[in-house]
């Protein structure tokens, strides 16, 4: 037995989410997610792991608190500054909802709180003494923001009035407040000093901003959306000057945005980011590492056909790391500014939160993969070497085998992927077989999945192949172009092949099988339903359904519909699930979140109901409180347990049995 086996003890597994390393190259700081004691939610705290000497020590907890903390930077001294809803142990009868800046000393002791707002800090970045926030604010003068929010309170208003979009976002409500940066000093007293506003005229602009700031504290480099006609944006890269608040446009270019990752050179001559071409009828997603004078704005593309995940300078700013998607795996590469892009590492591993240390000797970062959750690992820059890295939790142990497999679609190309083998399928005991269609579409299964968990399915005996059809990335840019503008008939071609491989293989039953996914695997699912009778069961999850009404009610209308044109255009008529309702047979289980707004709760509704009108057996999972992913502990539980029951049912032949976790 594993913690896969039961959903209960998988769910209480904790989880290293994040990894900084400190200037001096002394220690690094994870943020730690667990099981809160009420085995109701999840929490998160602050570990260090030090890295005196040759060997580094054992891990050590930071940070304790119900409300926990995240977004840890270190200080230029070594502090490390947080993010925290925690009460404010100085403030009588303090009950904080939001949360608060944090400063924990290097010399140990008692976290302080050293800045609050009425509407809650989010990003932190420090460099020098300069300390710059970001933190939600009503609009008008920012001194009169708590007055502002009590009298809302006080009157039970509730209301948003909104005179542009989005109104959304993943899941939550946009407004009233918006988001401004602050900048302010470190001192020696309790409080930071000097707190100015930066932003007072930003509006939207700072929405769901990226900001990093230059060494010397004197800049902050930030995204910047710009307000375009017919409901369109543009998000641009700007440069403030921490001194004065003057703004000026460092990066902007019609039709393309230049967004995050951000990093700033440690010379601070030069900032990347990503460079995000606007996509249309016959334009598909692309993205580039763009690297460009902070002075000038001048710059250029590198390591073409790389869809880069994250930054970091080498320390000498000759050249750039990045971790991007490459044949289903996620490796490290060296950028340099001049000459030849290198791969680091050379294993199977995806890596995440790079570190590079001031030396130049080594680069930390989660190294984690399909069969491997994420832990620290040290990259030797020389030689490429990989050390695995004490880790503030063990990673939990998986069973079964982890195989490769590929395809040739009917168009030539190669189609590849991971199938995941439960312990004990053989020729003698074929496992029976489910497909997992990763979400997206412009994504990879290349990486150890928290919520869309294979292990849990192999753990209860199926063959689980994740591949990678059209769309996906790390296999250049012809891959996404094949499937852009004709995601069902293109990449159904691309899973059928690859099935047809899978299934070949004696050690897997080619009778008992079964599709799943999830966003954009969900719509594929839905696809596969109407033009295909080859699965005994298919599960949906936040799942689109009407094109038609998903891209005018979605979080990001004007992205889809770059895509697919305008409502009634004739894309809608050849791609949309549900104009094949009639075709369907296949049992389906629904699954959807309300608090979902990037697939908003309308699809499952309309699906769940054109499936009972047409008398398709299926079943409806239904999140109230939950978002495009099921997060809460005893949600997960439920979702797992449901779906393995109706795979049970129809796939296994078994007799149906209401999991408890929904009786």
């Amino acid at each position: 037995m594993s913690a896969f086996n039961d959903i209960r003890d998988y769910v209480a597994i904790p989880r290293v989410l994040s990894l900084r390393l400190s200037l001096d190259g002394s220690r690094l700081i994870s943020t730690v997610q667990s099981l809160n004691p009420d085995g109701k939610s999840y929490g998160t705290a602050l570990w260090a792991l030090p890295l005196d000497g040759p060997l580094t020590g054992d891990p050590y907890r930071l940070t304790r608190s119900a409300k926990g903390e995240t977004a840890a930077v270190f200080t230029d001294a070594g502090d490390v500054l947080f993010t925290s809803a925690r009460p404010d142990p100085t403030v009588k009868d303090s009950t904080d909802e939001v949360a608060a800046l944090w400063l924990l000393p290097r010399a140990g002791g008692e976290a302080r709180q050293v800045a609050a707002r009425p509407g809650g800090i989010a990003a932190v970045r420090t460099a020098a003494d300069v300390v710059v926030f970001a933190a939600d604010v009503l609009d008008g003068e920012e001194v009169a923001d708590e007055e502002k929010r009590k009298a809302r309170e006080d009157a039970g208003i509730s209301a948003i009035l909104h005179e542009g979009s989005p109104v959304r976002y993943w899941d939550h409500d946009l407004g009233p407040g918006r988001t401004r940066l602050f900048a302010a000093r470190l001192g020696g007293g309790d409080r930071l000093e000097d707190v100015r506003d930066l932003t007072p005229d930003a509006g939207d602009a700072l929405h769901d901003a990226t900001f990093e700031l230059t060494p010397d504290g004197a800049t902050v480099v930030s995204t910047w959306r710009t307000i375009l006609p017919k409901g369109e944006w543009r998000t641009d890269l700007v440069a403030i000057d921490v001194a004065t608040g003057e703004r000026r446009v460092l990066l902007s270019e019609d039709r393309h945005d230049f967004t995050q990752p951000i990093a700033i050179s440690p010379d601070g001559g030069k900032v990347a980011c990503a460079r995000d071409r606007f996509t249309g009828l016959e334009v598909s997603a692309r993205s580039e590492l763009w690297i460009a004078d902070l002075a000038t704005g001048e710059g250029r593309a590198y390591a073409p056909d790389l869809f880069h995940a994250d930054i970091e300078w080498a320390p000498d700013s000759s050249a750039v790391y990045i971790v991007a998607d490459f044949q289903g795996r996620r490796p490290v590469f060296r950028v340099p500014l001049t000459g030849d892009v290198a791969r680091l590492t050379q294993d199977d591993a995806a890596y995440l939160g790079l570190n590079a240390s001031a030396d130049g000797r080594f680069v930390y970062a989660l190294r984690s993969g399909i069969g491997l959750a994420p832990a620290p690992a040290r990259i030797d820059v020389a030689t490429g070497e990989i050390t695995d890295l004490p880790t503030p939790v063990p990673r939990p142990e998986v069973r079964g085998t982890l195989t490769e497999i590929s395809a040739t679609a009917d168009d030539g190309a190669t189609v590849r992927g991971w199938l995941v083998l439960p312990e004990g399928a053989s020729a003698e005991d074929p496992a029976p077989f489910l497909l997992w269609i990763h979400g997206g579409p412009v994504a990879s299964w290349n990486d150890w999945q928290w919520r869309w968990q294979s292990w849990i399915m192999a753990a209860h005996g199926y063959a689980v192949l994740m591949p990678d059809p059209c769309l996906s990335t790390g296999y250049g840019q012809d891959m996404i172009d094949r499937g852009w503008g004709n995601w069902g008939p293109r990449t159904q071609a691309d899973l059928d092949a690859i099935v047809d491989v899978a299934l070949a293989r004696d050690d897997i039953d080619s009778e008992r099988i079964a599709a799943m996914g999830g966003s954009y695997g969900g719509y594929m699912a839905n696809w596969l339903a109407g033009h295909t009778d080859r699965y005994k069961a298919i599960v949906t999850h936040a799942s689109l359904w009407s094109l038609d009404q998903f891209a005018g009610t979605t979080d990001a209308s004007m992205y889809w519909q770059r895509e697919f044109g305008v409502p009634g255009s004739e894309r809608y008529e050849l791609l949309s699930p549900h104009l094949s309702l009639d075709k369907i047979t296949t049992p389906m289980l629904v699954i959807h979140g309300d608090k979902d707004y990037r697939v908003p709760i309308g699809e499952a509704l309309r699906l769940w109901w054109d499936l009972r009108r047409s008398e398709v057996e299926s079943k409806f999972l239904y999140f109230p409180d939950e978002n495009h992913w099921i997060q809460k502990p005893g949600n997960i539980v439920a979702w797992y347990e449901t779906v393995l029951a109706f795979l049970a049912q129809h796939v296994l032949g078994q007799e149906w049995k209401r999991p408890d976790s929904v009786a």
